[in-house]
């Protein structure tokens, strides 16, 4: 399981490239791991419980649509990047979908 400090590692990169950390998505194990250090860590953003370990960034946009990308926090580095309009009143739903991606993949990875 991933740790606080690869974890910072990654927000890091993200943020030294334009990226700007908006949501995280922590399974019940990591947030148990991560006791006390989430503030720290995650900043102002918001925090969920789910199914899998994943962080959203986002980045405004040079043409299109923002660019937001789900990055999985996890052994395996992976993530999955979509320009969405964040006006649409499906944006959640779009989100939704892209997060339900990252989990079968990774979880078809896994078991691979």
């Amino acid at each position: 399981m991933i740790d606080k400090d690869a974890i910072g590692e990654i927000i890091r990169t993200y943020q030294k490239h334009g990226w700007i950390l908006r949501r995280v998505l922590l399974s019940p194990e990591l947030k148990q791991k991560l006791a006390g250090n989430t503030s720290a860590l995650f900043g102002a953003a918001d925090i969920a419980d789910a199914e899998i370990d994943a962080a959203w960034f986002s980045r405004p946009p040079k043409s299109g649509g923002v660019a937001w990308e789900i990055r999985y926090l996890g052994e395996l580095p992976f993530g999955l990047l979509e320009n969405v309009d964040e006006n649409d009143a499906e944006f959640e739903d779009k989100l939704k979908n892209i997060e339900s991606r990252l989990r079968q993949t990774v979880t078809a990875k896994q078991s691979a």
